[in-house]
């Protein structure tokens, strides 16, 4: 059985209390749901029956990460929460349980399973190019235009070819 790794959104869910399955988050993650921590003893009793393990990801998934959600434009969408659980998904070669669209899209990019909670989940895998609304000119980063200095937007188009995706040791 695959790694579940879960997100934020997942123990708003609740998730990993209505599982007999063991989950896997990271600090940040945990972090970011302390209040549900403090007003129930719900999460630490997950930790000490071992339904929930708290692990940083290393350094390199991270990496690897940043690297594909740069690539594919949704780098400046993603909270460090978000790329932690896409590192530890990686790491694990599990499945992320989320419903946070921008998360769902690099991992469909990373070739990762995306178990979505309370929606149908994404069905296009996209890239997101900025463009220049004044120029009309695409460009790969956002900036500012450098032919007539406007500001960037950002807009989604279809995912580029998946045939050869890029693979883990060509990014490191």
């Amino acid at each position: 059985m695959a790694s579940r790794v879960l997100d934020a959104t997942s123990f708003y869910a609740g998730i990993p209390f209505s599982s007999q399955e063991q989950s896997f988050t990271t600090p940040l993650v945990f972090e970011e749901i302390k209040h549900i921590k403090k007003s129930h003893e719900a999460v630490q009793t997950l930790i000490d029956l071992d339904r929930l393990r708290i692990i940083e990801p290393e350094r390199e998934n991270t990496d690897f990460v940043l690297e594909k959600a740069k690539h594919t434009g949704d780098l400046l969408n993603l909270s460090e929460e978000d790329i932690s659980v896409l590192a530890l998904c990686v790491q694990l070669n599990g499945e992320l349980v989320t419903d946070d669209y921008t998360v769902s899209n690099v991992a469909k990019h990373l070739n990762l399973k995306v178990i979505p909670i309370m929606t149908k989940g994404i069905s296009k895998v996209l890239d997101s190019v900025y463009f220049c609304p004044a120029c009309n000119k695409v460009f790969e980063k956002i900036s500012d235009c450098p032919i007539c200095g406007s500001k960037l937007k950002r807009k989604s188009s279809e995912r580029k070819s998946s045939s050869n995706p890029i693979s883990k040791r060509a990014i490191i």
